[in-house]
């Protein structure tokens, strides 16, 4: 059986995405999450729901014994599942003005995004190589394209995730592997909620902030069959805002 494994999957976009995989393609979910357990089973509940199935699954992104033994412990019970879709999805953002910023906030947001992007990425790997099939899909940001003051961590870990994407997926292409990146723009989730829309709409040609749903419906599209022929790219969905 085919499953897709969602990193930071328990709430908003994550949440989104493993719901429409779930929906599109009917895989077997993972659903990732750090400490909400209870979000977690909120998700997986929902793509129950839909008639779907899955597992939720804890370990934080950016250490890698967690990785590691959380989802060889995954493995060793269900030896008859294959992750063959990879989101990695999870992400934090801790804004502030970079000459007044913790060392542990920088440390923090490029430790989640990219650390975890390698950590995950190279134990899901191996499996994928050997079937020769996979899809990775890496989630990063209108920030990493283009920079965000106030947000120079951010914007530092997405850009590196971003070019990480492109390298890898020379790497791997050989195998059918393809790595590709979603950037979004200004999305409702946990970490627009602070923003006033109002006047960040006035940014977006489209006048309004994109769903959950919208981005999800992307993420879906490049873990399909259909998009066998491209790999390293990063798709914008921002509704026209760009550098």
């Amino acid at each position: 059986m085919n499953v897709a494994l969602v990193t930071g999957a328990s709430r908003g976009l994550g949440r989104a995405i493993a719901v429409q995989l779930a929906k599109d393609h009917g895989l077997f979910i993972l659903v990732n999450y750090s400490s909400n357990k209870a979000a977690a089973q909120e998700t997986l509940n929902e793509i129950k729901a839909l008639g779907g199935a899955g597992d939720i699954i804890q370990f934080n992104v950016q250490v890698k014994a967690e990785v590691d033994t959380a989802l060889n412990a995954w493995h060793a019970q269900n030896t008859e599942k294959t992750v063959s879709v990879l989101v990695n999805n999870a992400g934090i953002i801790k804004d502030g003005l970079f000459m007044r910023m913790p060392e542990s906030d920088w440390d923090d947001v490029i430790d989640v995004s990219v650390k975890g992007m390698f950590n995950v990425t190279q134990h899901i790997i191996q499996p994928m190589l050997k079937k020769r099939h996979g899809r990775i899909i890496n989630i990063v940001s209108l920030s990493g394209l283009k920079g965000v003051a106030g947000q120079t961590n951010y914007s530092a870990a997405k850009g590196a995730v971003i070019a990480a994407t492109r390298s890898l997926a020379q790497e791997v292409a050989k195998r059918n592997i393809t790595v590709n990146a979603v950037a979004p723009g200004f999305i409702h989730t946990d970490m627009t909620a602070g923003l006033d829309e109002k006047e960040f709409s006035k940014l977006v040609p489209m006048q309004r902030f994109g769903k959950p749903e919208e981005v999800a419906h992307l993420v879906s599209f490049l873990a399909s069959d259909k998009t066998a022929y491209i790999t390293g790219e990063i798709i914008n969905i921002n509704g026209g805002t760009y550098s």
